[in-house]
């Protein structure tokens, strides 16, 4: 499958992961709750499904450079299968990435280029070299073929459940996960399955819109969860809240890596503070706070926690976390 995008074009890059039920998630949440787990994907995150898939779309197409901005998943993802299709990557990070991040990146044999303090800084150089060297940019969530790769999800859902879920909770950052699924569920025919939407203070950007009713541009990401660090959302996350039924929570940095703590005792598997926050909207008793409010309904027979996963987390980069929010 090396160096040609002929005969690897159909298969894809990410793997069908597994759901399990989580007997501590399900009591914390009142309902039997199961995990989709994207954290065991190639390159730790979900992000290989859609990155993957566009990717595979362009080398068809003869293109000779990617170009990827990241906060971390993406960027791995788009170096771990550009070698793949025969093609160099240059992926453009902000100073916030963790140096573990660029560490693997350059061993995937990627460029990397560190600019910026955000993502949204990173984005704009990367804009800026796809414009001037003639390469393909490769937007970690913002484009079609990327949300049509992340719809996979729902398919390998409907294939693994014995009955469509109660509800869908998920991590947003920059929407590209959120239009993912609700294109897979358009497609499978769940559309009235409600989907929790969790971000952090900080990062709240899809939040902001949803309150606003139009894309809100944050002054700065101050959440630790740095890979839901996109100041501004797609657009099409926006959309999407008017085609079905999504709850839009907010909770805090503390919440999402004492969660990630609590996961890691309870299922054995480490986690970034970004796929933290959906875990902390069920470890957190906000569920059942949501039933009280009438946004979800009594009768959830089942809820699916998509485990986002994250490759920018070690045991130590979790005591750093703690140390920055004075936690114990």
């Amino acid at each position: 499958m090396e160096g040609q995008s002929g005969g690897c074009e159909e298969r894809p890059f990410h793997v069908v992961t597994p759901v399990l039920e989580s007997m501590a998630l399900s009591e914390a949440a009142g309902t039997r709750v199961y995990m989709k787990l994207e954290n065991v994907q190639p390159m730790g995150s979900f992000k290989i499904r859609g990155i993957g898939y566009f990717c595979q779309q362009v080398a068809k197409k003869g293109c000779q450079h990617f170009v990827c901005s990241s906060g971390g998943n993406a960027g791995l993802a788009a170096a771990y299968v550009a070698p793949k299709l025969g093609i160099p990557a240059t992926i453009v990070v902000p100073g916030s990435a963790a140096p573990s991040t660029v560490k693997k990146l350059k061993k995937l044999g990627a460029e990397v280029e560190i600019f910026g303090k955000v993502w949204d800084d990173a984005n704009t150089r990367a804009m800026v070299r796809a414009e001037t060297d003639g390469w393909v940019k490769v937007h970690p969530f913002d484009h079609p073929l990327v949300w049509k790769g992340h719809s996979t999800i729902i398919k390998e859902l409907r294939d693994s459940l014995d009955a469509k879920p109660g509800a869908i909770v998920l991590s947003v950052g920059g929407g590209g996960l959120l239009a993912g699924v609700v294109s897979g569920l358009q497609e499978v025919g769940w559309m009235d399955v409600p989907i929790v939407a969790v971000e952090t203070k900080g990062a709240d950007s899809f939040n902001a819109a949803i309150k606003a009713g139009q894309l809100i541009t944050l002054p700065d990401i101050t959440s630790v969860a740095k890979c839901l660090g996109a100041k501004r959302v797609a657009q099409r996350a926006l959309d999407c809240a008017s085609e079905c039924s999504i709850v839009s929570h907010v909770l805090d940095d503390v919440e999402a890596v004492e969660a990630i703590e609590r996961f890691l005792d309870d299922e054995r598997m480490l986690v970034e503070p970004a796929c933290g926050a959906s875990l902390a909207l069920l470890y957190s008793g906000y569920i059942q706070r949501l039933q009280e409010e009438g946004r979800l309904s009594w009768q959830l027979d089942s809820i699916v926690v998509i485990v986002c996963g994250g490759s920018g987390i070690h045991m130590e980069e979790l005591q750093t976390l703690k140390r920055h929010l004075r936690m114990k």
